[in-house]
Formats: C-alpha cells, sequence, structure tokens
C-alpha cells in the first residue's frame, strides 16, 4: 500500500487556483510557504465577511467526510468539508506539511508492541449538537471503511483497514489499533491515521428515521452508508438537512448554491483553540481564471489569485491595495493513460510508446513560456520542487529530456509507419523486439482523445502545444474540453467493457498533491487497484517497491526511480500552486499551507 509518510497530493487539488491552473503546485520561482500578510499595528476587529476565491471551474460538490474518487479533491476536502468537518490529526503548520497538534483531534498516537499497536486518545472535543467526539466516532469511521473501502478515494489494497487484525474502544477517549506487521510510526501515523474523520453518532442512520449501528458493527454499516451517501449526492439540501449541520469545525455551512458559492458562519461550540473572528467566510467560484481576475480587480475579493498568464498585472493589483504570496504545494503534476481502454489500452501498455510520448512533452518550455517560470517540472512520484529529502538524483536530471528525434526513433524501431503531419500506423505487429508489441493489431493507429479542464489558460495552452509537438511524429490528439468537475468523473478506475471506460486521455489540470498522506512512493495513485489510480496502472515490480518502501526506511529511491522510468502517467509542469492576493486589511492568510488546509478562523481585519 503507501509507503510511510503519506505526504499526498490529491489530484484534484481541485485544479489549483491561479498559477496552479495546470499543475497544482509548487514552483521553481517560488520560495518557502509564500510571504506574509501585511504588517499592522492595527487592532484587530471582530467580525466581518472574508470572500475567498475558488479555481475556475472548482465547484465544492461533496460534504460527506467519507468520499469517493469521483468527488475526491482539494476543493471538497481540504478547504469545504475540513472547515466543518475536522480530521483525526489535521495537518500544515508555519508552511510546513507537518501535524498541527493545536489542531489535531487527537493527541500524538503511542506506538508500543513493536510498532503494532498504535494508541489514540481524543481530546475534549463537541459537536455542535452537544455530543462529545468520542473514540467510538473514530470506531464509527474504521468500521465504514471496512464496510466500504471500495467506495473510499484513498483506499490501497494492503493499506488501511487491511493492514488491520483489529481495532478496540477502551474508554470514551481511547482507541487501540492493532497491525498486522510493525510500520513505521511516521508512515503509518502521516499517511494511515491521516485519513480518519471522526463521524458522529447522530449520523448513524439507514433514513431519516431510522438508527444503525455502524459505529459497533461493521456488518450494519452498508445500509448506513447508502443512506449518507444517498444524502450528500442530494447538495440542495446541504443547509437544510439536519445531518450536515452537526459539525465539530468552526463553520458550519449557512448558505450553498450548486454553482459552489458557499457561505460559512462560526460554529459557536467549536471546542478548538483558535474561535473564528469573522462573522462570515465566502467560497466564490468562478468559470474562468479572466472573470476571477476581473473581480479581483474591482477589489471585491478578500483573497483571490492571479492567473500566471496575467502576472504582468502584478503591480496593478497591488496598487488595488493587494500583497501577492506564492502558494506552495510538495505535489506533482501529471495526467493519467487510461490502461484499460480497449482501444487505446493495448497500445499505452507499450513502455517505448509512453516513453516517445514524455520525449515529446517539452517541459522547459512550457515553464518559461506558458508560467512565465512559475513551475517546476515533474519527473517521477517525487516533487522536484520545492527542495525535499526524497528527490534523487537519477529522477531530477530528468529520464526523458523534450527530443522529437528520440520520439520517432523509438517508434519506427517498434514496427510503426510513422508519418508526421498524418497518423502513424503500426505495420509490423507482433511481440518481437522490433514489433508493435501485445495486444497491438496491424493497421493500429496512434490517435487519442484528450478531455482535457476548461477554463484555465494555462492548461488550453499545454494541450494546443502537445497537439503540435505529438503531429511530427504522427500523433494525433482529438483535443475537447470540460468543465474540472466533468473531467475528473470521467477518469475513473474501470474495466474494458465497461462503458464508463471509452475515457483514453483526462486531464484535470491539477496532477496530485500529497495533502493527506505526506510520503510521495506513487502508492495512491500509481499502486494495483489504488482507489486514485486512475488510469488502472499495474506493476508487480511497482507494487513490490512501494511495499518495500512502507517497511525499509531509505528505500524509496529505488520505488521512485522504477516509476520515473516505467511512466505509469504523462508528468508535466507543476505550476505554482497559486499566486495568492491578499487584501492589506485581512490579515492571518499567511503563511500558507502545502497540504492546502486553509484555516480561516484566524483571519480576521483591521481598520
Amino acid at each position: 500500500m503507501s509507503t510511510q509518510a503519506r505526504r499526498r497530493y490529491r489530484r484534484l487539488l481541485g485544479i489549483v487556483s491561479g498559477i496552479a491552473a495546470a499543475g497544482l503546485v509548487v514552483g521553481a520561482c517560488s520560495s518557502g510557504g509564500g510571504s506574509s500578510s501585511p504588517s499592522s499595528s492595527a487592532t484587530a476587529q471582530s467580525g466581518g465577511t472574508a470572500t475567498f476565491a475558488l479555481g475556475a471551474g472548482v465547484v465544492p460538490d461533496w460534504i460527506f467526510p467519507f468520499i469517493d474518487s469521483a468527488h475526491s479533491s482539494i476543493s471538497n476536502r481540504n478547504q469545504f468539508e475540513y472547515l466543518m468537518y475536522r480530521p483525526l490529526y489535521f495537518f500544515g503548520q508555519n508552511g510546513e506539511p507537518v501535524i498541527n497538534d493545536s489542531l489535531s483531534l487527537a493527541y500524538p498516537p503511542v506506538y508500543s508492541n513493536g510498532n503494532q499497536t498504535v494508541t489514540i486518545k481524543l481530546k475534549s472535543y463537541r459537536w455542535s449538537n452537544g455530543e462529545a467526539v468520542t473514540a467510538q466516532d473514530v470506531e464509527f469511521w474504521l468500521n465504514m471503511l471496512a464496510a466500504e473501502k471500495q467506495n473510499w478515494a484513498y483506499y490501497v489494497p494492503g493499506g488501511l483497514p487491511d493492514n488491520l487484525t483489529g481495532y478496540k474502544v477502551t474508554s470514551p477517549t481511547t482507541i487501540v489499533l492493532t497491525l498486522k506487521s510493525a510500520f513505521s510510526p511516521e508512515w503509518f501515523t502521516d499517511n494511515e491515521l491521516s485519513q480518519i474523520t471522526p463521524l458522529p453518532m447522530a449520523w448513524d442512520k439507514t433514513s431519516a428515521t431510522a438508527s444503525g449501528s455502524c459505529a459497533t458493527t461493521v456488518s450494519s454499516c452498508a445500509a448506513v452508508y447508502q443512506y449518507l451517501y444517498s444524502q450528500a449526492k442530494q447538495v440542495s439540501t446541504y443547509t437544510t438537512s439536519p445531518i450536515w449541520q452537526v459539525v465539530d469545525g468552526p463553520w458550519h455551512l449557512a448558505s450553498y448554491q450548486t454553482t459552489g458559492y458557499s457561505v460559512f458562519k462560526p460554529n459557536p461550540k467549536y471546542s478548538g483553540p483558535i474561535k473564528p473572528k469573522l462573522s462570515e467566510f465566502v467560497e466564490e467560484p468562478f468559470t474562468t481564471e479572466s472573470a476571477e481576475l476581473n473581480v479581483l480587480r474591482s477589489g471585491q475579493l478578500s483573497v483571490g489569485y492571479l492567473p500566471a498568464t496575467d502576472i504582468g498585472q502584478k503591480q496593478i493589483i497591488a496598487s488595488s491595495g493587494y500583497s501577492l504570496a506564492v502558494w506552495l504545494d510538495a505535489g506533482i503534476n501529471y495526467f493519467p493513460y487510461n490502461f484499460n481502454n480497449p482501444t487505446a489500452g493495448p497500445i499505452f501498455k507499450q513502455l517505448y510508446v509512453r516513453q516517445a510520448i514524455q520525449h515529446l512533452i517539452n517541459q522547459p518550455q512550457y515553464i518559461s513560456s506558458i508560467f512565465q517560470g512559475y513551475a517546476s517540472p515533474t519527473y517521477g512520484p517525487v516533487p522536484v520542487e520545492p527542495a525535499n529529502p526524497y528527490i534523487d538524483a537519477y529522477e531530477k536530471a530528468n529520464p526523458y529530456p523534450f527530443s522529437v528525434s528520440s520520439a520517432h526513433q523509438l517508434l519506427a524501431s517498434h514496427g510503426w509507419t510513422v508519418r508526421p503531419n498524418g497518423v502513424t500506423t503500426c505495420t509490423s505487429p507482433g511481440t518481437g523486439a522490433s514489433n508493435c508489441g501485445a495486444g497491438v493489431a496491424a493497421g493500429a493507429k496512434l490517435e487519442f482523445n484528450l478531455l482535457y479542464a476548461s477554463g484555465v489558460t494555462s492548461v488550453q495552452q499545454e494541450m494546443e502545444a502537445m497537439k503540435s509537438t505529438f503531429s511530427q511524429v504522427g500523433i494525433d490528439l482529438n483535443l475537447s474540453s470540460a468543465p474540472f468537475d466533468q473531467v475528473i468523473s470521467s477518469s475513473v478506475p474501470c474495466q474494458p467493457t465497461q462503458a464508463a471506460c471509452s475515457w483514453q486521455l483526462d486531464n484535470w489540470g491539477g496532477g496530485w498533491s500529497y495533502s493527506m498522506d505526506h510520503f510521495p512512493n506513487g502508492d495512491l495513485i500509481f499502486g494495483t487497484g489504488a482507489g486514485d489510480n486512475f488510469g488502472s496502472y499495474t506493476s508487480t515490480t511497482a507494487d513490490s517497491l512501494i511495499a518495500q518502501s512502507d517497511h525499509v526506511p531509505g528505500t524509496i529511491d529505488t520505488d521512485e526511480n522504477y516509476l520515473a522510468a516505467n511512466l505509469p502517467a504523462i508528468f508535466m509542469p507543476k505550476a505554482d500552486y497559486q499566486l495568492t492576493e491578499i487584501q492589506s486589511k485581512l490579515h492571518g492568510v499567511t503563511p500558507q499551507e502545502p497540504t492546502f488546509n486553509i484555516t480561516p478562523e484566524e483571519w480576521y481585519f483591521t481598520k
């Protein structure tokens, strides 16, 4: 399953806003966790409404904190659900992707019995209905996972719950987990315990009037899950359903529109150490970056973003009373091949084809011309930027530098008749060293459908540049675009016989962020059967190396280098997550966390 400190980068990251457009994350020209909010000696004021711009095309549309792959995103999890329902362990402190002990619901876990027993003790938190947040709420979530792991977006075979022999509530505030084998405490805490969000007893229902028993009995969870899932699909009832008004976070949802426009008000019964000073926190959606920029120019946003393609307007925005802070993320950018597509899948399974395609991705040019330098390359599962202890020399050196001639040679030497500005065709089928490869029929063509997220200029520019370059070796890309949510709903694991397997290449524009798991070994996105392995990539070698890095310290390089060489996806430049623009009178926004968690309860206005 995963490895030791899952710093995961979630795909969704939501297409990131602003710069993040095409990538999701950390940038080459960026530093640290961004600059601080403007300093001021003025007194903090209570009240006021802070407006937060969502990324172009991003719509928070899932409230149930047991999230499936179709709804898994930064915008749904880190910047929507976590405001209302706090995870057991909250990550992100002072711009570092580490546990924030003060904002976590539990004390640091205690490992014993040779790292096969984990004891979790909860702090004194309460739900907004007055009930305590207890160890039973943690068992509720674990039972749900045991029953519905295939519906959990971050499930990886061998990980939670598979790596547990059991768990037991020993007191109202304590739950003990027993592991099947010894795991690194850092890995298990950051990659496994980081996934848990306690569920309130008020949700243990099979209908509006019938109680369930999922909190104590795994076999009873299916009916409870189906009820809660059905309620979560009814987005128009998010503010009227009594279910979703039971919260333990600092905010509750007061108003919601299906466009994604969300108004949060303080939870008066929040038990955490930082109570909201704002009277309202508003998340405002935009269909395009230009639409957001227009509102930003008018001064109507408290926290907005400057698109990378409009970096020339930095001084104009500053003159309107904003301060710029670069938001970094230790993530990667990529988009998946659908290895199970009945037409394109057999072609994608040929390593030489993937090598040829990667040679056609001109990352340096994209970074300089499209992102104006506010981006960094992606060469494998470990981020190149910012500096981190996991990136090694092999991956950092770029195994597949841009080279049209190398791509041409790879295809021509494997049975393809290359037709520049036409369509390259397999003319030598078979499984020999100079043939097209297993499953590739004579006459097969290198023409693929590529769906990408609309509304973000940099994503569109990258796709158009790719189409032009690919045509030089006869690879024809049929480009189409759709809103971000449609793209991520399309790009899900599937079987060749399923209608949902018609997609071939999908680019949601944001790659992956290690915002829940903090050890970048690629387990959740490239492990066989992983819930977020969108393209159904499978490799017994990769699985073995991933598993090894879970247990044996210092072995991530082997796993990292194999995935960088084997190309489980198309690696793309990773844009800085966002060029955040903050109103001068608003404070507490920075440092921005590389986990993408936001804490507007810390924000306040000054006069």
